[in-house]
């Protein structure tokens, strides 16, 4: 469906459509810091999150995963030699020591991999027992109860219920024949929630194999590039489903995600922060916009011509946008903005951001004309 009123000739691109299988898009791991012994078995960057995260030096964090890789490979071993005493086994990091609760003696196994013995009430087994019991029994009946876990330290069942939901959580212990003395009952501040903002220019993942990139958020999940998926096909990164998928011809696709996920009216400039979105008007040709993507992030050029037709290796694709802005693999089905206008997502090109290259866009409008979508603005 066209509404631009400039036409140019069908080209021939020489870059496939951008969308990445999730194993190319595996960054490869930062080389670890040549000065901090044993720093080479563990990625830099998970190093320097530590210092910066737990307020540790990097020898520090070194000795601290060496500590858990250790107590990791003897765990299992442990179990084994307690047998049905094992209650459990945890750690104290800031005193790289490691304790192992049994139900009976088992305090030479615990010797001889350097943990320390505590006595418990029940066993491993009987706490997982019940907590596996508590499926069935925490089902929509007992709409108060926002889980549970086993707690090694207090060798309990605990239960999260919400404020003023305790009776819920009691009559599900209940149910699964927990005895009184084996849980713990505590209010959880809310119910949680899967922590998926749907944000323009963020990555999302198709059948589990295949990564592009969110366009731009509307009332109940995004668009993006049809290339992408077929409708039917499930994301996850948010959690969803194409509802609606147009290629070759168009390359449009909608994505609707589930009540956990939370559509914001903002674009990743990955640097940071967030571009708020305020409207989808067309940008004229000459006009500078900027592009965000999952794989290479924010870049920015001109629009050089407006309703153009592309052949891809897939189809003629009718009605895009050409840009001198670079993309590659996985930046498919991102969002193109000037200024504060959504343009439209991502679909294909050629080049690269390193040499750089020519990159089209499916216009916004058309796929919300097409399926009767609203626009999320005003989020940053």
């Amino acid at each position: 469906m066209r509404r631009t009123t400039f036409r140019t000739m069908a080209v021939t691109v020489a870059g496939l459509t951008l969308a990445a299988s999730a194993a190319a898009a595996q960054a490869a791991a930062p080389s670890p810091d040549d000065d901090v012994a044993g720093a080479d078995r563990y990625p830099a960057g998970l190093l320097q999150a530590m210092t910066d995260d737990l307020g540790v030096s990097k020898e520090r964090a070194v000795a601290r995963l060496d500590f858990q890789d250790d107590a990791a490979a003897a765990q299992e071993r442990l179990r084994e030699a307690f047998g049905d005493d094992f209650a459990g086994a945890w750690l104290d990091p800031e005193q790289d020591r490691w304790y192992v609760a049994t139900t009976g003696d088992g305090s030479a196994a615990a010797r001889a991999v350097g943990a320390r013995t505590v006595d418990a009430r029940y066993s491993l087994d009987q706490l997982e027992g019940w907590a596996q019991s508590m499926d069935d029994a925490a089902g929509a009946a007992r709409g108060g109860v926002t889980g549970w876990h086993v707690d090694l330290r207090d060798n309990t069942l605990v239960v999260e219920a919400l404020d003023g939901a305790a009776d819920d959580a009691r009559a599900a212990l209940a149910e699964a024949g927990v005895p009184d003395g084996a849980a713990t009952v505590t209010t959880a501040a809310e119910r949680p929630r899967v922590l998926d903002d749907v944000v323009g220019g963020n990555a999302y993942y198709i059948d589990g194999a295949t990564r592009c990139s969110v366009g731009f958020a509307v009332t109940d999940g995004f668009v993006t590039a049809g290339h992408c998926g077929s409708a039917g096909a499930p994301t996850s990164q948010p959690t969803g489903t194409f509802a609606g998928s147009s290629f070759p011809g168009d390359d449009y696709a909608y994505v609707q995600v589930g009540a956990g996920s939370t559509p914001v009216g903002a674009v990743n400039d990955w640097a940071g922060g967030q571009v708020a979105v305020a409207g989808a008007e067309p940008a004229p040709v000459g006009a500078q916009v900027c592009r965000s993507g999952s794989t290479t992030g924010w870049h920015c050029g001109t629009v050089e011509a407006l309703d153009v037709s592309v052949s891809y290796a897939e189809g003629t694709v009718d009605g895009l946008i050409r840009t001198d802005v670079c993309a590659e693999p996985g930046d498919s089905g991102g969002s193109l903005l000037a200024g504060d206008q959504a343009q439209g997502v991502t679909s294909g090109g050629s080049g690269d951001c390193t040499s750089g290259g020519t990159t089209f866009f499916q216009p916004v409008g058309e796929i919300l004309d097409a399926y009767d979508l609203t626009l999320v603005t005003g989020g940053a």
